[in-house]
């Protein structure tokens, strides 16, 4: 596992290769293998492999230029509804959704593929440009998309190591 988390990076450019079925179950296997508090699993996801599609999904942020390439998109939503009405944990959600995409980005880079992760704010702008895309009900929202293919060539794919020490404290800060 150490392995494919130094290997991971973000990935913004991709092949016209269609990622196959069995990676994209592969990937969301291990999304919903995330820890969740309370194992509530608050996640839903919708898999976007149709190249217009994914083309509409650029719109919802000026940031999601990585979808003009890519030839799959997660869409990783929260289950409103699973908000836990017990106190405190109605903000865990946020936590488990980011394990579940963390997750696929990690199962990426195991199936020899290459993600970013794009989160989605919760403004209702990005929400209603996004719903209005995949149509998904107002029960659910959009946490994170994420672009995902094979990549392209040319794309450094180098490790990089990012430990630095002095940002560890023991005992306190």
């Amino acid at each position: 596992m150490i392995e494919a988390i130094a290997k991971r990076k973000s990935i913004r450019s991709f092949q016209e290769r269609k990622v196959e079925p069995e990676k994209v179950e592969s990937l969301l296997r291990a999304a919903m293998r995330a820890p969740s508090a309370m194992n509530g699993q608050p996640w839903e996801f919708i898999v976007v492999d149709e190249p217009e599609l994914i083309r509409k999904l650029k719109s919802f942020s000026p940031f999601a230029t990585p979808l003009k390439s890519a030839p799959l998109a997660i869409v990783v939503l929260e289950r409103e509804q699973l908000r836990r009405k017990i106190v405190g944990l109605d903000k865990m959600s946020k936590h488990d959704l980011g394990a579940c995409t963390q997750n696929i980005l990690l199962q990426a880079v195991e199936e020899g593929l290459g993600a970013v992760w794009m989160g989605v704010l919760e403004d209702d702008r990005m929400q209603q440009r996004l719903r209005s895309i995949l149509n998904y009900p107002k029960k659910v929202s959009a946490f994170s998309v994420i672009a995902i293919g094979y990549p392209a060539e040319g794309v450094d794919m180098s490790v990089q190591d990012r430990f630095e020490p002095e940002r560890i404290h023991y005992n306190g800060y």
